[in-house]
């Protein structure tokens, strides 16, 4: 992996951003008890950079916050959204992919620009503080409008503001663990993450099947988790004052618009990580858009009758990704590799995709899903540590290159929801007007394709 060999020396001048100048009182991370240091050293020959070991309760708020705001943001997509759809157009239930797309393109866009503004931040609560509150606050008042939509306009409008604030919200938290992970922390607190994806909108399933009579409460109440646990992470990490940085260009808006690209000959393992994470989500995002209707159609019962059902198979998911996430995190660490579990995680998700495409009951597809979900966890630990491995400009650009990242999931969630509905009409009969078989089948060949991806990175094993 892209680490030293030895506990090397280094300078205080090799932690802090090139191109920015500051006190030493106000070198950039997150202020944490002194621990063993160990040396990174990125790709393409950067400047190696002290990063201490993060401590236990960093990283107890870091997946506290992190659970909140996926409480809120996934929730809608797994079932909220679906719900409200119904309500306001029960014979349209494809527009459920429009509304769903039109949130990830308005965030495809805003993505780098709130995070060149993160890394270029001068508060006295740090770089990325101030983002994740700010974030939080317009996702609420996006849900809020979710509740109230008396239209499918209103209801799109809505999505899109909760969208852009959740979103910047799960980024900031990737900057400050960019800024602040060594690489031995990196596999766990990924795979950490990885089960929090998932029980998060597990737990708002479970919520929705009791709240799924009453709009407001349904998103609202995991709008007041994401607010209660994200504060806790605002008000106890602590990032030092970032008023007295300088740069070396002024940020104008030329500047900004090339923050949208960079030479992916420059850093190629980063381009092969980027491009393994979009066909994986793609894939990932074709299976999941339509999974409350695709339920309600092999059960043979209406979509607003199946939470419980959700919610069991939802448990059984979070067993799968604590087992696939934890795990994997753990052991990657340890045996220092990332590319085996990347590829697995491909193949297991693949493997039950297809299983869940030919089930004619909800057995079949319980057991699709479990292991759908090993492979899931696996690849949401591994890869967010493989990212965190191979992310270039760490010390200057974090949040341009997370940002940029975020274009591999961000991209799927707005063109697989489109496509997905093309699927569904190829080959139908009367009998069963949407092929969710097909639908699912194209979904396990992406998933595959992206673990494949990533055996072209060469810095990271």
């Amino acid at each position: 992996m892209a680490t030293a060999g030895n506990q090397q020396q280094a300078s205080t001048e090799d932690a802090v951003p090139r191109g920015i100048s500051t006190s030493p009182a106000s070198t950039l991370g997150v202020v944490l008890p002194a621990v063993p240091e160990e040396v990174t050293i990125t790709q393409a020959g950067e400047e190696p950079c002290v990063r201490p070991k993060v401590s236990s309760r960093y990283i107890w708020v870091l997946l506290l916050a992190s659970f909140g705001a996926f409480v809120a943001f996934v929730t809608p997509i797994a079932l909220s959204l679906a719900i409200r759809v119904k309500e306001l157009a029960p014979d349209n239930e494809g527009f459920l992919g429009v509304v769903i797309g039109a949130g990830a393109t308005v965030s495809l866009i805003s993505g780098p620009i709130t995070g060149v503004l993160s890394d270029r931040t001068r508060s006295r609560f740090g770089r990325r503080r101030p983002w994740i509150a700010a974030g939080t606050v317009v996702g609420v008042v996006g849900l809020f409008v979710l509740a109230i939509a008396p239209d499918l306009a209103v209801l799109t409008l809505g999505w899109i503001i909760a969208a852009l604030g959740f979103n910047t919200v799960l980024a900031n938290l990737t900057n400050s663990q960019a800024d602040s992970l060594p690489e031995s922390q990196r596999g766990r607190v990924g795979g950490l993450i990885g089960f929090v994806t998932m029980a998060a909108p597990i737990f708002g399933a479970v919520l929705g099947g009791f709240l799924s009579a009453q709009p407001i409460l349904l998103f609202m109440i995991p709008g007041a988790f994401a607010v209660v646990l994200v504060a806790l992470f605002v008000l106890l990490v602590r990032e030092p004052d970032t008023r007295a940085l300088t740069f070396d260009e002024k940020l104008n808006a030329r500047l900004l618009l090339t923050k949208f690209i960079y030479n992916p000959r420059k850093y190629p393992d980063f381009s092969w990580n980027w491009l393994g994470r979009f066909l994986f989500y793609f894939g990932l995002t074709l299976n999941t858009t339509f999974t409350a209707f695709f339920f309600a159609s092999r059960l043979g019962t209406d979509v607003t009758h199946i939470g419980g059902i959700i919610a069991i198979s939802g448990l059984l998911s979070a067993v799968a990704v604590m087992l696939g996430a934890i795990g994997s995190g753990f052991i990657s660490d340890k045996l220092r590799r990332r590319k085996p579990f990347v590829l697995s995680a491909g193949a297991l998700f693949s493997l039950g995709a297809v299983i869940m495409a030919f089930s004619p009951g909800i057995e079949l597809i319980l057991a699709g899903t479990f292991i759908a979900s090993i492979g899931l966890g696996v690849f949401s630990a591994v890869d967010q540590a493989l990212l965190l491995d191979v992310i270039p400009e760490r010390n200057t650009d974090a949040g341009r290159f997370v940002a940029i990242n975020q274009f591999a999931t961000s991209i799927p969630q707005a063109i697989a929801p489109i496509v997905a509905p093309a699927c569904l009409a190829i080959g139908v009969a009367p009998t069963d007007p949407r092929n969710y078989t097909l639908l699912y089948i194209v979904a396990a060949v992406f998933t595959v394709m992206g673990g494949m991806a990533v055996l072209r990175v060469k810095s990271v094993r």
